[in-house]
Formats: structure tokens, sequence, C-alpha cells
């Protein structure tokens, strides 16, 4: 079974593969005018908002990031040479927080096995010696992928309403500590937590160098928060459903499979007339 994360010294082994397909994941006003000065060879742009959200509606129904039509993103993976025989490699800047671990998930979603997120991401690459290029990649266009439906879990603001709390579920928040206090709130207009869940930021998926703690070291930290709970009960969540998917990429490393993404996240929860909690969770 293919790791998750991918080792940077193990993509220069992987350079001349035919099959491979590199995605620059960054993120932001700048992003592609940064991947334009320079990425790794060959990799293509994935835009976050264009590419791997639907817009937003209403973002009480749906979160500010819900996943697009399953039809879009077949098309658009066969727009980037994506087929089901692609070994694919996803980078970004943020140690895959953002746009890389999301789309991680996505391909997942369509039941794609070979794709990876490169630890420790573009800066671990350039240290590990990968070439870098200027030039826009152009890929082969290939037909949409072969899927018709999302095939991995996914929670909705429904169950997650029954569920936080329940002693047989688990619902985890991965966003930094002071937004689950509620102590501020960059983003969405309420601050605070989903009564019931429990804070285990992402940021603690990683050692002091940024990279991915060890598969043995994540499986002791998630099993010491979920215990005894099944991992189809488990429930992922931060602000939109995008940075949560660091966690699942956690999770899977640790052989833990199965936990669900709460895609509407706080952006819905918070703007859908639910319960909302400030400060630490008690227990009884």
């Amino acid at each position: 079974m293919l790791s998750p994360i991918l080792d940077p010294k193990d993509l220069l082994s992987l350079a001349q593969d035919q099959d491979l397909v590199l995605i620059d994941a960054r993120q932001g006003p700048d992003a592609f005018s940064q991947y334009q000065k320079e990425h790794l060879t060959g990799a293509r742009h994935v835009d976050l908002e264009k590419d791997l959200a639907a817009v937003p509606q209403d973002a009480a129904q749906g979160g500010r990031h819900p996943l697009p039509p399953i039809d879009q993103f077949a098309a658009y993976l066969g727009s980037l040479g994506i087929s089901p025989t692609s070994r694919v490699v996803i980078y970004d800047d943020k140690n895959g927080a953002n746009a890389a671990s999301r789309f991680w998930w996505m391909l997942k979603a369509v039941g794609h096995e070979q794709v990876q997120v490169l630890d420790g991401g573009l800066q671990a690459a350039l240290q590990a010696g990968f070439p870098t290029s200027q030039e826009v990649a152009a890929p082969t266009s290939t037909s949409a992928y072969p899927v018709t439906a999302w095939q991995r879990p996914t929670a909705n603001l429904e169950e997650v309403t029954q569920v936080a709390g329940d002693k047989s579920h688990i619902v985890i928040d991965v966003r930094d500590a002071y937004r689950y206090l509620g102590e501020s709130e960059p983003i969405d207009p309420v601050a605070g937590h989903i009564p019931g869940a429990v804070n285990v930021p992402l940021t603690g998926n990683l050692g002091p160098n940024g990279r991915f703690l060890s598969p043995a070291e994540l499986q002791e930290k998630y099993k010491a928060v979920t215990k005894d709970v099944a991992p189809e009960n488990i429930i992922v969540h931060c602000g939109s459903g995008v940075t949560a998917c660091h966690t699942l990429l956690a999770l899977e490393s640790a052989g833990i499979k199965g936990a669900k993404l709460y895609v509407g996240s706080w952006s819905e929860w918070c703007r859908s007339n639910r319960p909302i909690a400030v400060g630490e969770e008690t227990t009884t």
C-alpha cells in the first residue's frame, strides 16, 4: 500500500516516470505568479477556489468551500492529464496544510490510489535537489476521470448535530486553539466551536522541522484522542473543509482509515443557528 506521504528524496527517483503528474497547490493572491517564477519541473498549478471547490451559493448550506460537482471534477482531472494509472504527487509551501491535502483527499475520494503529498513541500524538494522551471506546464489532456460519485465518507450538518458529544463518536476540530476557544475568529462571522468537539490542531501533525510525524507517532497521538471510537465514527472539520484534510492525511498515515470529512465545517455550522460553545470542553 502506497504511503500517503512522500519523502522528497524519493521524488527524485520518480522524476523520469512517464506516469508521474506533479501538482503545485500553492495558494494565495500571488500563488500563480510565484509558480511562474519557479516551480518543480513539470508541475501543473491548481487553484483551490476555481478547481477544488464549487462557488458557494450560501455558506450556511455547504460552507465556504463545498465540493464541486463530481462530473466537473472528473473533467478537470482529465484536463490535468490525470488518469487512473497516473502517479500523482502534490506539494505546496504550507507543509501540506492547505490545498495539497485537499486535492489528495479529493483524488482519494474518486478512488485514485496512487496519490501522495510531498513531505515538507516545495522547500524540501528544493533542498533535495529536484530541478525547477519557469515554464508553465501544458499537460496532455485525457478523457474525464471515470467516476460518477464521491467514494470517501463525508458528514453533513445534520449528522454532526446528531453525534457531536456522543461517546461512540468524536468530532475533531483541527483549527488553532484560539479559534476553537472562541477568543477571536479571523474569517467566519462567529467565534467558538461545535459543542462536544475536541480540539486537535493540525500543526501537531508535524515535527519541529515542519515534516510529518512518523506513522507510529501519529498513531500514538490519535489513538490517545480517539480511544475506542471506530474510524468510521470519527468526523474531522476545520474552517471550511480544506485544512481538515491535513488531519485526514495524518490519520491515514497512522493506519486509521475511514474517518469522515465534514465539508461545511465551522463556516457552515456558525451560520446555521446551531449551538456554539466557547472555552474548554468540560467532561462529566
